[in-house]
C-alpha cells in the first residue's frame, strides 16, 4: 500500500542543496538558515521546526570547535608601546595636558572668533578654555575643582563647553582631524567599511537618562559607536542602558551615512545586530551588514560524512575588534568611565572631544 500524506517541505532529493547552504553558512542560526534556504530555492522560508528535522535527517548537527590560540599579527620584535616624554613635552603652564603650539594651530580657527566679529572681547583666551575642558575630560574632575591658578573660572569653562557642544565644535574638529589622519596613512577621505558596537557604563546618582542593562548588569547608559577600519569615530549615540543594541543601530548608522556622504558599503557587527536589525539596515541605508560571530561558537557539521576539509583555527577578523579598541581608547579618559552629565547630548560631546584630543596628539 502506497504511503499517503502531506509531502515533506524539504524532500530527500534536496538534501544536497541543503548541505551547500550549511557549508556556505557554517555558523548561522536556524532562522538565518531558513531565510537563506528560502532565497536559494525561490520559495517561502520553512519553519525552524521543519528545518531542524530536515537537518537531522541529513546528518547535520551543531558542534563546538576546540579552542586554540591563534594570532593573526604577532607583535614585531623590538616594538615598544607606552607613554614616553616625547608624547607630551613640557609647556608654559606646567600641565601635562596643555596643548602645544602645533596642536592648537590645528584647532584654533574653530574656537577663535572670526576677524571683525562684533561683541565683547573674550576675557579669557580660547586656548586656556579648551585646555580646561581637556583637563576635566582626562582627569574626571568636576567643574568646581578646576585649578584656579592655571585655568579660567569654572563657570566660564562650563558655559563655553555647553555652547561649543551645541554648536558642534568638537564634532567638527574631529571630522577635520579624521580626514587629515586618513590622508596621512594613505586612505580615502571617506571610508567604505565601518564597524558598530556598544558599551554600557555606569551612571552617577545625580539622575538623567539612565536604565539597567540586564545582560551586563550595569545601571547607567549605553554608548553606541560606529567607527571606520582605523578605529576613528563616524557616529556616537548615547542612550539609556536599557535600550537594546538593535534599537539604536538605525540611528547610529544613519548618522554615519550622513557624515560619510553615502560612501559606506559594508558594516561589520556582532551577533546582537543579526536578523531583522541587519535586514532593516540593508533595506533603509543600502549598507551590507556582515555579522562576525565568535570563532568558538557552535558550527554545523556532518557526523557521518565530512562536508569540507577541516579548517585551521583562525583569529577573529581584525575589523571586528577595531571598535573594541576604540572603546578602550575612550576609557583612558576618566570622565568617560562614568556618566556625570544629566543629558546624553553632552555625553556625546565628551566622546567627540576625547577622539579629537587623541588625533591632535597624532597630527601635531
Amino acid at each position: 500500500m502506497a504511503k499517503t500524506g502531506r509531502p515533506p517541505v524539504i524532500s530527500t532529493g534536496e538534501y544536497a542543496a541543503l548541505r551547500e547552504v550549511v557549508r556556505d553558512n557554517p555558523q548561522a542560526t536556524l532562522p538565518e538558515l531558513a531565510l537563506v534556504w528560502g532565497e536559494r530555492m525561490g520559495r517561502n522560508a520553512p519553519s525552524t521546526v521543519t528545518l531542524r528535522a530536515a537537518l537531522k535527517a541529513a546528518g547535520l548537527q551543531r558542534t563546538r570547535p576546540k579552542q586554540q590560540l591563534a594570532r593573526a599579527n604577532p607583535q614585531q620584535p623590538g616594538t615598544r608601546y607606552g607613554y614616553t616624554a616625547l608624547h607630551r613635552p613640557s609647556s608654559d603652564s606646567g600641565m601635562a595636558l596643555a596643548l602645544t603650539d602645533a596642536e592648537w594651530a590645528l584647532a584654533q580657527d574653530l574656537f577663535e572668533p572670526e576677524p571683525g566679529a562684533r561683541g565683547r572681547p573674550a576675557t579669557y583666551s580660547r586656548r586656556s578654555v579648551v585646555e580646561a575642558c581637556c583637563y576635566v575630560l582626562r582627569t574626571g574632575s568636576s567643574w568646581r575643582n578646576l585649578p584656579t591658578q592655571i585655568y579660567p573660572p569654572w563657570q566660564s569653562v562650563q558655559k563655553a563647553f555647553v555652547r561649543w557642544a551645541r554648536q558642534g565644535k568638537f564634532e567638527a574638529l574631529h571630522e577635520r582631524l579624521r580626514q587629515q589622519w586618513r590622508q596621512r596613512v594613505e586612505r580615502a577621505e571617506q571610508p567604505s567599511e565601518a564597524v558598530i558596537d556598544s558599551q554600557s557604563n555606569r551612571g552617577c546618582p545625580q539622575g538623567g537618562t539612565l536604565g539597567f542593562d540586564a545582560g551586563k548588569k550595569v545601571q547607567g547608559r549605553k554608548r553606541h559607536l560606529v567607527v571606520d577600519t582605523l578605529g576613528l569615530l563616524l557616529a556616537v549615540v548615547v542612550t539609556s542602558a536599557a535600550v537594546p543594541d538593535r534599537a539604536a543601530a538605525g540611528q547610529a548608522v544613519a548618522q554615519a551615512c550622513a557624515r560619510t556622504g553615502g560612501s559606506l558599503k559594508v558594516l561589520w557587527a556582532d551577533s546582537a545586530y543579526a536578523g531583522q536589525c541587519a535586514q532593516e539596515i540593508e533595506k533603509v541605508h543600502r549598507v551590507q551588514v556582515q555579522i562576525v560571530r565568535n570563532s568558538g561558537r557552535h558550527r554545523w557539521d556532518d557526523a557521518q560524512q565530512s562536508l569540507w576539509s577541516e579548517e585551521q583555527p583562525v583569529a577573529m577578523p581584525k575589523k571586528r575588534w577595531v571598535v573594541e579598541r576604540t572603546h578602550a581608547w575612550l576609557e583612558r579618559n576618566r570622565r568617560l568611565v562614568m556618566h556625570h552629565d544629566r543629558k546624553p547630548f553632552y555625553a556625546q560631546a565628551w566622546v567627540w572631544l576625547a577622539q579629537a584630543r587623541m588625533l591632535l596628539g597624532r597630527l601635531k
